[in-house]
């Protein structure tokens, strides 16, 4: 029997998280993983207490027509990044590597085109994480060293928008 690699393994669970998202465009999955241990996980939805945009049956970024990557503060959600660093403390995080995967919540199609906003970049370099593997296809995955995004600050401002 042939092993998954530890990338696709992390992936596999972080995919199973976005289970629990609660968007109607897209969902994602995160988890937090530092020396072979899972420090914590998050998917998209609402914040506790509110109601999430299934329950409602709308999206209010879509009902307003807003493009993709646009205007997040009209979107109900808690991202994935940012619901799995609320649920860890820095010093677990220093060093760790945060896995995640995304999916058309429309169509249960893997996006190939995942990555993390711009504000949860900024959440993923506080946090201290060193890498974000990002899955591309069910076996396929992209690792970003997080330096890369804090020396991509320096780059033209269109050069540096995230999905």
């Amino acid at each position: 029997m042939e092993r998954i690699s530890k990338e696709n393994y992390y992936l596999d669970i972080a995919q199973t998280v976005l289970e629990r998202a609660t968007c109607l465009r897209r969902i994602y999955g995160a988890i937090i993983v530092k020396n072979d241990e899972i420090i914590s996980t998050g998917y998209n939805g609402a914040p506790r207490g509110r109601r999430n945009c299934v329950d409602m049956g709308y999206c209010s970024r879509e009902a307003l027509r807003v493009p993709r990557g646009e205007r997040y503060e009209l979107c109900r959600s808690v991202h994935a990044e940012a619901n799995a660093i609320i649920s860890a403390s820095r010093r677990d995080m220093v060093g760790g590597t945060l896995y995640l995967v995304g999916k058309n919540a429309q169509t249960g199609e893997i996006l190939g085109d995942a990555t993390s906003c711009a504000m949860c970049r900024r959440l993923v370099i506080n946090a201290g994480i060193a890498r974000v593997v990002i899955r591309k296809t069910p076996t396929e995955f992209e690792v970003v060293n997080v330096a890369d995004w804090v020396a991509g600050d320096d780059l033209p401002f269109a050069e540096n928008i995230g999905g």
